[in-house]
């Protein structure tokens, strides 16, 4: 008996083309919609046995939002993911939403149809291989390389970005502030300042963490030459 099927997309012609070869093979396809963004209020009233959700980036945070609410309020429909070729995290965020199951794009009918019939079922439908990945990325996963930076980035006002940015350059206190064009005791202080926040006890230290977490490619390059937009800064206390 054909499977109760709705095929959401944000490619409607690639949405309709598998709606149609599902449906010469028996299925009954409810819909064939595009965009994505609103497939979860359309999968809720309609309830299919199963649901093919098409995704173009299957590790951007939130993607798989629609997945969640579906199966809050229709936990009885199975969510098959359609996407690229997927990486370990991207299977993990969707079986962590939901999802019963990850088909690629590239997949022949026959593969598609499979996987259907195992969502339906109950079991996962995915490649053995790639849910191997999918689990060890679930049980232990590997933070983003610049998740680090970006947070240390937005503890630094710009001007300790900046000091952050030459200390790594290798500059001391004298060419920090000639070339900030600030005292040296304020050039002291915004350097102090810059490794309380950032937690380490040495330049050195702070040098080697923003390297390490990618802090120094989003902070942009220098100002060329002195700056002239302020007079020298009032010294600060320590």
């Amino acid at each position: 008996m054909g499977v109760r099927l709705m095929v959401v997309d944000d490619h409607r012609l690639l949405a309709e083309a598998l709606a149609s070869a599902l449906k010469l093979r028996g299925h009954r396809v409810l819909a064939a919609a595009a965009p994505a963004a609103g497939a979860a209020e359309l999968v809720i009233t309609r309830a299919p046995e199963v649901c093919l959700l098409g995704t173009a980036v299957p590790a951007e945070p939130g993607i798989f939002d629609p997945v969640v609410r579906i199966k809050r309020e229709r936990p009885q429909v199975a969510v098959l993911v359609l996407g690229p070729v997927p990486n370990p995290r991207g299977i993990a965020a969707a079986f962590a939403a939901g999802a019963s199951g990850y088909v690629r794009h590239d997949e022949r009918i026959e593969g598609v149809e499979r996987a259907i019939m195992k969502a339906r079922a109950g079991e996962a439908a995915v490649a053995p291989q790639l849910l191997q990945g999918a689990f060890s990325e679930l049980l232990n996963p590997t933070a983003q390389p610049d998740d680090e930076g970006r947070r240390l980035l937005q503890m630094l006002t710009p001007r300790e970005v900046e000091v952050l940015v030459r200390v790594a350059d290798g500059e001391d206190t004298r060419l920090i502030a000639a070339g900030m064009n600030i005292a040296p005791s304020t050039a002291r202080t915004h350097v102090q300042r810059v490794l309380m926040k950032l937690g380490v006890g040495s330049r050195l230290e702070a040098a080697a963490l923003a390297a390490r977490t990618g802090l120094l490619d989003r902070a942009g390059p220098l100002p060329h030459g002195p700056r002239n937009d302020t007079a020298t800064e009032p010294e600060q206390p320590a």
